[in-house]
């Protein structure tokens, strides 16, 4: 089989599953659309590095986790400015106190995580979050095998520090967000 009918016939095989895991990952199916594109014209270009030791769609998904880095790093290098006005007065004392309370745990975890409807305020409230926030965020928590805090700090060329920062107040946000979409409606 020649090269060309190899990376047809993938396209045709892997198209579906890649586009859902670059979905996962960006939450823009637009954007995953041109990443699963670039993820098979980089396997096109590279097809001959490829040695068969692992499956097609191993190699593939590697391309696509790679991508997926690139385009968060460029994302979160070109947005630069994030504002903390909502949490915090001019004096850094807190706006609203109540971030700091404990949450009325009375569904447990999981029923929680098994809830549709959480689930989805959730999403909604991971996508409010500023893209300096949320991709640090989204590669940290969300990758299949939760990247360790230096790879995350490595693939955005941001300190571990800024990170653990960038973390905290992104976990802040979403409890804020939580807090008034999901447990005082309920």
């Amino acid at each position: 089989m020649t090269k060309n009918e190899t990376i047809k016939n993938w396209i045709e095989q892997y198209s579906e599953p890649l586009l859902r895991r670059a979905v996962y990952l960006l939450s823009d199916k637009i954007e995953a659309e041109d990443i699963v594109q670039e993820v098979f014209i980089s396997a096109f270009s590279s097809y001959d590095n490829f040695e068969g030791k692992s499956k097609p769609l191993t190699w593939l998904m590697t391309i696509l986790s790679n991508k997926v880095a690139d385009f968060y790093r460029k994302k979160y290098k070109s947005e630069p400015h994030i504002k903390l006005d909502h949490f915090f007065e001019e004096n850094g004392s807190w706006k609203n106190d109540d971030v700091l309370n404990d949450w009325d745990a009375s569904e447990k975890e999981t029923e929680l995580l098994d809830n549709g409807d959480f689930n989805k305020t959730l999403e909604d409230c991971i996508e409010d979050l500023p893209s300096r926030w949320k991709i640090p965020m989204k590669m940290y928590y969300l990758e299949e095998k939760k990247k360790k805090a230096p790879e995350v700090s490595q693939e955005l060329n941001i300190s571990s520090t800024n990170l653990w920062k960038i973390l905290q107040r992104s976990r802040m946000q979403l409890r804020e967000c939580l807090e008034f979409n999901w447990f005082a409606k309920s």
